[in-house]
């Protein structure tokens, strides 16, 4: 290809990533990048670059390069280096060049550099695009979303201890607070809470463990088979639960599926059954179960050991109150060969009356 042909094609500007990302979504791209780009031919200079740049004087290329700079005189007539050179490089007229998409101009005022000084470096990465912010690259998306503005809510305070919300209750008022309670998780999954059912004044405190299906359903103690065995072994001793007996349990929600209290469920609920005590005032009580016993007595041991002995409750006005361990009658219903034990308990309780 002759040189001055080759000078005679613009070659396109230089892109930066940002144009490049332009190109690509008017689907230019290609069809830019595909226009070749040749340097410009600079003419040797010296006594001897009259019309060496071509063949000969009268050949196609030197007719060719006349044609393109149209001064056909430069050449013949013995013209100057400077002034072929600066006819090689001459500017193309405007209807020449080939359509490009149009950039917009800066803005006035702004220094104008060249295409060279203006494009960013690329990243070592070699992905063009990493230094170009996210607004720009999403630009033709819809404008980000303001973020929901969050309101403070003030913390609730914490809730009262049980144990200092029932140093003042009398016993309608202590029913009230257990059907209310949420000290535990037992309140979820129960259909009534069993408060305790019994006479008043209260010769015997009878205490359980735990509420049981059936106590679930109807709202007091002890009904059902276990139920029905405890009333019989406190009529053995002369004792019936609307004249002498008050019934109650630690736990005033049943666990789910009849399982055992967790310690921090009779921790939560235990003062509710202090201050029954603490209001019933009862000569004797009678234990009933290795939770029940454990929780009034404070300690861990079994209920084999605990029990054919009289143990001792010290109330906050200083008394002293019998205590006698036995086994639950549910237990009972399940080993029956127990039932010799619990009755010398029931005769260890009734001893002194």
């Amino acid at each position: 290809m002759n040189p001055i042909d080759a000078a005679a094609r613009p070659a396109p500007p230089r892109i930066n990533p940002l144009q490049r990302i332009w190109l690509r979504e008017l689907g230019m791209e290609r069809l830019w990048l595909r226009t070749p780009a040749a340097p410009a031919v600079k003419a040797p200079v010296g006594p001897s670059a009259g019309v060496s740049a071509g063949p000969s004087a009268g050949s196609s290329t030197g007719a060719s390069a006349r044609a393109s700079v149209g001064a056909p005189s430069a050449l013949s007539g013995g013209a100057p280096a400077a002034g072929l050179q600066s006819a090689i490089v001459a500017p193309v007229p405007a209807e020449a060049r080939p359509a490009v998409p149009a950039i917009a101009p800066p803005a006035e005022g702004a220094q104008q550099s060249s295409p060279a000084a203006a494009t960013p470096a690329e990243p070592p990465s070699g992905r063009a695009s990493s230094a170009i912010p996210a607004s720009i690259l999403n630009r033709t998306g819809p404008p980000p979303r303001p973020a929901p503005k969050v309101e403070v809510q003030e913390e609730a305070p914490p809730p009262i201890p049980v144990a200092e919300a029932v140093k003042d209750a009398n016993l309608e008022q202590l029913a009230a607070q257990v059907v209310a309670c949420a000290a535990c998780g037992l309140c979820k999954g129960r259909r009534h809470a069993v408060v305790g059912q019994g006479a008043q004044p209260t010769r015997w405190l009878v205490v359980g463990e735990a509420p049981g299906e059936q106590e679930d359903r109807q709202g007091q103690p002890f009904v059902g088979r276990s139920g029905q065995l405890l009333d019989a072994m406190l009529a053995a001793v002369g004792m019936s639960r609307e004249r002498d007996v008050f019934i109650t349990n630690v736990i005033k929600c049943r666990p789910p599926g009849n399982r055992n209290p967790k310690p921090e469920e009779i921790a939560a609920c235990s003062p509710y059954l202090m201050r029954q005590i603490a209001l019933l005032k009862p000569e004797r009580i009678l234990v009933l179960g290795r939770f029940a016993a454990q929780t009034l007595l404070g300690t861990d041991a079994t209920i084999g050991s605990l029990r054919g002995r009289v143990h001792h409750l010290k109330t906050d006005e200083g008394a002293q109150i019998p205590v006698v361990v036995s086994y639950h009658p549910a237990y009972l219903l399940r080993s029956p060969s127990e039932k010799a034990r619990a009755w010398q308990d029931l005769k260890l309780a009734a001893r002194d009356l």
